[in-house]
């Protein structure tokens, strides 16, 4: 009797999943057909959802692009202290050594005077006037201690070593300061807040871009819902289930997100690759982000069709609630 009750109970299983399957299946079909439906319709909403995965791939691509151009930035921004003239190299090389031993420091080279010399040189070699004065001027060249950090906004490190390291003081120019103390420290701190500023602006206008571009196919979805308001009436007065009213309405706003993903991935990536060469004229690092998105380019293609997928689901959820409580 228990092996009855057993198999009835596993074939009324089997039974409730075959009709729950062939329900997914008379939604998803329902939710294509509705797709297929209004033509303007769906090319309105296509288009906005389309725009909306733009604006969140171009919103990505600048945060990453942004993010590299500040970590090169913060790089090539070069501190120097002033040695006296004519240090001898070894003296340099010593200097080089202690200087990159400080946790703060990334990289540390030495260049003589003839060095910087020949390097004003040529800087100046368009300007005549500019080699003559250089020839008759009496005062020479320092030698220079170049150093590169980690963080261009901390130097009281290097201020230390400059200020506690015997070599250092022994051979620090007489008459020209580092160029991390006084107006030039001031110099250099600006650059880094202009850029934590511009970096914060970026993820600021990006959520903001965001945040509008959902408000919008929320609106086109609840609209294309709105038409079609007498069909969930008619639905609901034959018992028909939330589920699968709201279903097709899903599945329908998940199309949309699909077909804009790989639409708004082509136009991004081909506008990418298009102001390549305009943005590296301008010394901003878009070469990293090309290389990755290129590399990883079906990722990216996939996490396109998930962002547009959960934002069709959250807006027809949103606008079939309205209705389905009426």
């Amino acid at each position: 009797m228990s092996k009855r009750k057993l198999d009835s109970k596993t074939f009324a299983q089997q039974k409730r999943r075959r009709r729950q399957f062939l329900t997914f299946v008379r939604m998803c079909r329902y939710g294509v057909n509705n797709f297929s439906r209004n033509a303007w319709l769906t090319i309105a909403a296509t288009a906005v959802m389309t725009i909306t995965l733009l604006i969140i791939f171009t919103s990505v691509i600048a945060h990453v692009v942004l993010i590299n151009t500040v970590s090169d930035l913060r790089t090539k921004v070069g501190m120097s202290i002033y040695l006296q003239t004519n240090t001898p190299n070894s003296v340099g090389a010593q200097l080089v050594q202690q200087t990159e031993q400080l946790t703060s420091v990334q990289t540390a080279s030495f260049e003589t005077t003839d060095q910087v010399r020949a390097d004003f040189i040529q800087q100046n070699s368009n300007s005549p006037s500019t080699i003559n004065a250089l020839t008759e001027a009496t005062n020479d060249f320092p030698a220079v201690l170049h150093i590169t950090v980690r963080d261009i906004d901390n130097t009281s490190q290097l201020s230390q070593f400059v200020t506690s390291n015997a070599l250092v003081k022994q051979y620090l120019s007489p008459t020209l300061a580092p160029s991390f103390v006084g107006d030039q420290k001031a110099a250099i701190q600006n650059i880094g807040k202009a850029v934590d500023f511009a970096q914060n602006v970026g993820v600021a206008a990006g959520i903001l871009f965001v945040a509008i571009s959902t408000l919008i196919i929320f609106n086109t979805i609840r609209m294309a819902i709105f038409n079609r308001k007498e069909e969930i009436q008619m639905m609901k007065l034959i018992g028909a289930d939330k589920s699968f009213i709201r279903g097709p309405f899903i599945v329908e706003a998940i199309v949309y997100g699909f077909i804009a993903a790989i639409i708004a991935t082509g136009i991004g990536m081909a506008a990418l690759f298009s102001v390549k060469s305009t943005l590296e004229a301008y010394q901003i690092s878009i070469d990293p982000t090309i290389t990755f998105v290129t590399f990883y380019g079906i990722l990216v293609l996939l996490a396109m069709i998930v962002a547009g997928a959960i934002i069709g689901v959250i807006s027809s959820l949103l606008a079939t609630a309205r209705y389905l409580k009426l």
